[in-house]
């Protein structure tokens, strides 16, 4: 046949696409969409790969953080630290000040470091503005993208303390900095201008090195910019390598995450770009035996059939990764905030090879069949394609005969028997899309448990502190250096007292934090001691139970796992020189930092007083009204009260919820549309044998039933096969991201799933099939009779 030469071809591959309209467009979009999802999936996985590491050479981050008392190092002698052996680049002078800022409601967030910077570029520490604008003008400020959250945005106002004349500051860009240099940024006049007796301003200078890579290196620059200024101007140091443990420690629960949900993407993406393509070529069968009884050679037949398959694949590849780059922003945008670094992108390379990738899938996908087909004898592939193998699927038929169900419904059930390989693929698509909607929705209910656990001593409406050891907000910073020194403490039995006494109060704890030594371990040991009852501001358990007594301790899962001790031994604990043997009865669920620390009854060390008492009020008091008026009662004595900032989830948490939300999405969107492609090929290919029972009586009503019971048996089995599997990855994904977080999880958040959610979860396979035959159902439907008997 080859005299009939390519413009024969083209016209049998340009009459196969259009002649099959609505199949050609669905084999577009459900590649689009499989195409979109593994561009996403890519994209995620190599987000996860050293993400500090990428941002900080990036944005040049400085190896050292140095802070000065300007009123010992001048300006100039600052500056020519910049010209030591060994230091590549510089930045700064900034001025600097630590602020602790009250919302618009009165509560008070945690203490921030405020730089004053003209510009976010820098040689080092050159900043990338995620949103809003820089501060140029005075009242304006910039915050990081840790800082910033659900209640702290663009248009945010803060005032920077509590007094009456306090200046307001307005949020008018949030800013990323990969070395987390400062908390926040204004102009240098406006941050000179805070400056006050409890808000002192020091100067900030930022380093890199071409020697940076350890420790020592690090404590060796460190010493040289010591001896460069007078003594004591240097007031303290931030390392990049601290930066980067914190940085990493908190990017690593993620990355098992993101690597789940690019591994479920990428399969899928794979399963539905194949049974989509083969489906397609092996529904042409008995055109194919047409075209080589006039004359086209197998060679032909098969090239033909293959570019008819690349044609709308093509077409759906290439918006697919549009579509892809698309999706990725928001998601992207997501993962950038939960690791803290700069702006993340799609990889040029991972278009690349997804786009490479999803050819070579389509092309084998439609060679195999058209191969097998162009093997075929004419009259054999004329036979086959009018209807499935002789005695496929006969059995199935029979047994649902015997059903006490309509007879659409049985023929129905008995249909995806007559071919197999596509039961299959749309019964792979349907497991996937079940498997990422039960890990999606146990990963959501695992993440809101976590963080409902973490920092329960946050979740107080008011803070009342005695000036009795660190006097700061729970979670927040210690302050920095050159801060004024604290006033005389108050009498904790007299703010007890004045607490009782105060009107609308619910209950309360008293609470310290104090510097220990444990008996072999190295180092000093932070150690949280509770007066009173403090069960409202206790740590969820992963085994063990909460203080209730004298000689108890309880420890987070690293402390175990750094000491080699379990629940029952104990440990001898030091603090000013007096010792107590304490038994460990809780391993607490804690992730504040890397520090070991330990929680005790403050009874068992006499030298120690609370510094805060951490109060809950009646139900109807405002937490601000109630801080004012204990605030005038304990001022006198030398204490002061606060309302803490209203609870909100951690902004970490919400991210990865929503990135959870939109991937499960898109995965059920893809699973869907497998399953619709699957029953459009199904429909048209029986669409003779539809016609023959709509000429023996059947209605449009049964029409439906026949098309959505042929995907509902698939459905049940996608949802039994799905649940179980999505269950097990929520069993494996959970621990592993603990794991990586340097603990172990409480039950609270491992056991999160509750017999209604599984039903409804096995009920979401049904949904998704029956979603994506609804469309054909009501095609089918719709066809006339006659119409329905003239098709081929």
């Amino acid at each position: 046949m080859s005299r009939i030469g390519t413009g024969a071809l083209g016209r049998v591959v340009r009459s196969g696409v259009g002649r099959r309209r609505v199949q050609t467009v669905v084999i577009a979009v459900a590649v689009m969409m499989a195409v979109a999802s593994a561009v996403v999936a890519g994209s995620l996985m190599v987000a996860a790969d050293a993400p500090f590491d990428k941002a900080f050479a990036r944005q040049n981050g400085p190896h050292i953080t140095a802070e000065y008392d300007p009123a010992k190092a001048t300006t100039a002698q600052l500056t020519a630290t910049g010209r030591l052996d060994g230091v590549t680049a510089t930045a700064g002078p900034y001025p600097v000040a630590t602020l602790r800022p009250v919302d618009a409601g009165g509560g008070h967030l945690r203490p921030i470091t405020l730089a004053g910077r003209s510009t976010p570029h820098a040689y080092v520490d050159d900043l990338e503005l995620s949103s809003g604008q820089w501060a140029t003008n005075p009242g304006e400020i910039v915050i990081t993208s840790q800082v910033a959250g659900p209640a702290l945005g663009l248009g945010t106002e803060l005032k920077t303390s509590d007094a009456s004349d306090a200046p307001t500051l307005t949020v008018v860009g949030i800013a990323v900095s990969a070395g987390r240099s400062a908390d926040a940024w204004a102009t240098p006049a406006q941050v000179r201008a805070l400056a006050a007796k409890d808000t002192p301003v020091t100067h900030q200078m930022l380093y890199r090195f071409d020697s940076a890579d350890t420790g020592g290196h690090i404590a060796a620059a460190r010493k040289q910019l010591a001896a460069a200024v007078p003594q004591g101007a240097l007031l303290g140091t931030q390392s990049y390598l601290d930066t980067k443990r914190a940085a990493d420690a908190g990017a690593a629960p993620t990355i098992p995450f993101l690597i789940a949900f690019g591994v479920l993407g990428i399969a899928m993406s794979v399963i539905i770009v194949g049974s989509v393509v083969s489906g397609a070529v092996g529904t042409g069968l008995r055109r194919i035996g047409i075209l080589k009884a006039i004359g086209f050679t197998p060679r032909e037949v098969v090239r033909a059939y293959v570019a008819q398959a690349l044609i709308p694949a093509g077409v759906g590849i290439g918006l697919g990764v549009v579509l892809g780059n698309l999706l990725a922003v928001p998601l992207l945008d997501g993962t950038e905030q939960a690791y803290g670094t700069a702006s993340l992108s799609v990889a040029w390379w991972v278009d690349v090879v997804v786009l490479v990738a999803a050819l070579l899938v389509v092309g084998l996908a439609a060679l195999v069949p058209a191969l097998r087909a162009g093997r075929l004898r004419t009259v054999e592939a004329i036979a086959v394609g009018r209807a499935p193998r002789t005695g496929r699927g006969q059995w199935a038929h029979r047994a649902a005969g015997r059903l006490p169900l309509p007879r659409a419904v049985t023929y129905g059930l008995a249909a995806p028997f007559a071919h197999p390989v596509r039961t299959a693929a749309m019964l792979l698509a349907v497991a996937f899309g079940t498997v990422a909607a039960t890990f999606a929705v146990g990963l959501t209910s695992s993440l809101n448990a976590v963080g409902a656990a973490q920092d329960p001593e946050n979740r107080a409406a008011v803070s009342v502190f005695t000036g009795t050891g660190p006097a700061v907000t729970p979670g927040g910073p210690a302050p920095a250096p050159g801060t004024a020194e604290p006033p005389a403490a108050a009498d904790p039995a007299r703010v007890r007292a004045a607490i009782e006494a105060q009107a609308g109060t619910a209950s309360y704890y008293g609470k310290t934090q104090a510097d220990v030594t444990v008996g072999g371990v190295s180092g000093i040991v932070q150690a949280t001691l509770y007066q009173g009852d403090s069960r409202s501001g206790a740590y969820e358990r992963i085994s063990g139970h909460w203080i209730t007594g004298r000689g108890q301790v309880v420890v987070p899962s690293r402390f175990l796992e750094k000491t080699g001790t379990e629940i029952g031994d104990t440990i001898r604990v030091t603090h000013q020189q007096r010792t107590q043997t304490l038994r460990i009865v809780g391993e607490a669920f804690d992730t504040s930092d890397d520090e070991l620390e330990i929680h005790a009854d403050l009874a068992d060390f006499p030298n120690a007083a609370p510094g805060v008492f951490l109060v809950e009020v009646k139900s109807g008091v405002s937490p601000t009204e109630y801080a004012r008026n204990l605030a005038a009662a304990v001022q006198p004595l030398g204490g002061d009260a606060i309302a803490n900032s209203s609870s909100e989830q951690d902004n970490f948490v919400l991210i990865l919820n929503a990135m959870a939300a939109l991937l499960t999405l898109m995965l059920v969107s893809v699973a869907g549309l497998g399953v619709l492609n699957s029953v459009v090929l199904d429909t048209r290919e029986r669409v003779h044998d539809l016609g023959v029972c709509k000429a023996l009586g059947m209605s449009p009503r049964q029409t439906v039933s026949l098309v959505l019971a042929s995907v509902a048996g698939i459905g049940v089995l996608g949802g039994l096969v799905g649940v179980p599997a999505g269950f097990a990855l929520h069993g494996f994904v959970l621990p592993v991201m603990g794991h990586a977080a340097g603990t172990e999880l409480p039950p609270s958040v491992l056991e999160v799933y509750e017999t209604p959610h599984l039903v409804l979860l096995g009920l979401a396979g049904i949904a998704i099939a029956l979603l994506g035959a609804l469309i054909p159902a009501g095609w089918a439907a719709r066809t006339r009779t006659a119409t329905a008997l003239r098709t081929e």
